[in-house]
């Protein structure tokens, strides 16, 4: 479960902002969302597979 501490004076809509921030950090909307239909391995991997080559290609041309 998360927990975001308030602090006594502290502005409600910082503190829901952190909440917002923890719980996209858990991947847990992310993880339902693949859930929600079957992929099978191997378009998994497919998939894995280009976005190292496109993450690959982005390194390249900051350098």
């Amino acid at each position: 479960m998360i927990v975001v501490p308030v602090k006594e004076g502290e502005n409600i809509e910082k503190a829901l902002k952190k909440f917002k921030r923890k719980f996209e950090k858990t991947g847990v909307v992310k993880e339902l969302r693949a859930r929600q239909q079957f992929d099978k391995p191997s378009v998994l991997n497919r998939l894995k597979r280009e976005r190292a080559i496109y993450v690959q290609k982005l390194q390249q041309v900051e350098e």
